[in-house]
């Protein structure tokens, strides 16, 4: 009776553990994060992010890579940083991907690294991205990054997934498809918010042009470049990106894209990020699930 009893219990406490895990894949879109919209919550820890996520309801994330460095103990002087980097162990990168799936929460990018390290140090960010089980490493665009990653990128068979800001907006040259001409394995990051905000044309349009190059949206609402005051955060609802059409084209036509909330707006009073991101789920699931 008694191992009866304890299996019961064992049970529940699994279904219990089971059920709190977050779940943010609505109508067969996975909404996420980047962990950088806990950037003014007090704990800036990996665990103290890992926290935020799962308080969320998030269930995926494009992971920062200073938390997860510091975890795993960089030291802090430049050179000193190189070195570690090319020699350290990663048992500790190990460690994370345990510690972020026992909370159900999937690594979708790594967001280390740089076109200026050496060829050393960018081995080892795509070495920790695979660690990760994430699908390649992010950062900025530009001509000379993608140039720079591509070979790291076929050599490791990872994406280098490229983030823009307004540069289609506010560079006349900028082209996303010169960009990843330079390389089959060179993706977007697509920020639709910076985009719309820059250049006040349907992100839709391009995601239906170059949805087999994009891995993941940053999310957020923005004024347009006519509005006043032009290319401006906004909450969820209030702006003018077309938020609910880029959710409901990506369910339609079934692309594997990530939806990525990127909280950038002003936190209202007596709020706080977290607060907030779980507002944006909310209504990226309403505009998902009917």
């Amino acid at each position: 009776m008694k191992k009866v009893l304890f299996f019961l219990v064992a049970a529940v406490c699994m279904q219990l553990t089971v059920a709190q895990k977050p779940n943010s894949k609505f109508g067969g879109v996975q909404i996420g994060t980047i962990t950088y919209s806990y950037r003014d919550m007090p704990d800036q820890s990996l665990e103290g992010i890992l926290n935020y996520i799962v308080q969320s309801g998030i269930s995926s994330v494009e992971l920062m890579g200073g938390a997860v460095e510091q975890y795993a103990g960089i030291p802090r002087g430049r050179n000193e940083m190189r070195q570690w980097r090319t020699t350290v162990s990663m048992k500790k990168f190990k460690e994370i991907k345990k510690m972020f799936n026992s909370k159900g929460v999937k690594i979708h990018i790594l967001k280390l690294g740089d076109a200026g390290w050496s060829d050393e140090e960018i081995d080892y960010a795509f070495k920790v991205c695979k660690t990760l089980g994430a699908k390649g490493i992010s950062m900025e665009i530009n001509d000379l990054a993608a140039k720079r990653m591509a070979p790291f990128a076929e050599k490791h068979k990872l994406y280098v997934i490229l983030h823009n800001h307004g540069q289609p907006g506010y560079e006349p040259n900028f082209s996303f498809d010169n960009i990843l001409a330079h390389g089959e394995r060179l993706m977007l990051n697509f920020d639709a918010g910076h985009y719309y905000g820059s250049t006040g044309l349907d992100p839709c349009d391009l995601i239906k042009r170059l949805n087999n190059r994009i891995v993941s949206l940053h999310l957020k609402d923005k004024t347009g470049p006519q509005s006043t005051p032009k290319d401006s955060n906004r909450p969820f609802g209030e702006g003018e990106t077309p938020v609910v059409e880029m959710l409901q084209l990506i369910q339609k036509e079934k692309w594997p894209i990530f939806c990525d909330i990127e909280l950038e707006y002003r936190i209202p009073e007596g709020s706080d990020p977290v607060k907030e991101v779980i507002k944006c789920v909310e209504y990226c699931r309403a505009a998902l699930v009917k």
